[in-house]
């Protein structure tokens, strides 16, 4: 996954763009769209661009436990650098334990702003790998005292 292995989609720039970019997407789409219309949207580009991950790592429906470590890799420092994951536990509900989000990057102690684009993508990779529809929630957050950014996913009927 990381530019020496793929194909770079802009040869003399490569594949990535700063956060700073991506963050006046976010609160440019908020402003234009309203917050929570603006959260639907990025969420859902996320579980498409989680989807797209699975595929294009050839992962299959099967065990996500055995993928968490490609999926740590593909979204990690050797990756896009969407975040890191430092674990995920698999019960009735799933917990996915992130820290340096691109969410909550650049955010003040105390800010009120939730995992949308990155809740969404490893959403996206938890749907590909089980084969069901998932819903999920941040339950914790690194801006409001947490030590990661906790997503807890529960599968839909």
């Amino acid at each position: 996954m990381s530019t020496a292995t793929a194909t770079l989609q802009r040869p003399e720039l490569g594949d990535f763009s700063s956060i700073v970019c991506f963050k006046a997407m976010v609160t440019g789409a908020e402003e234009a769209l309203g917050e929570k219309a603006a959260a639907i949207a990025l969420i859902s580009a996320g579980r498409q661009r989680g989807k797209q991950l699975v595929e294009s790592l050839g992962l299959s429906q099967g065990s996500p436990e055995a993928a968490i470590p490609l999926i740590q890799k593909a979204l990690g420092k050797d990756g896009t650098r969407l975040c890191l994951i430092d674990k995920a536990d698999f019960g009735d509900t799933i917990r996915v334990y992130c820290r340096e989000t691109i969410c909550s990057s650049g955010e003040s102690q105390g800010s009120p702003r939730q995992l949308t684009y990155t809740m969404g993508a490893v959403q996206g990779a938890l749907e590909a790998l089980t084969g069901k529809r998932l819903r999920g929630k941040q339950v914790e957050s690194v801006l409001r005292g947490g030590t990661h950014d906790v997503i807890e996913f529960e599968t839909l009927g």
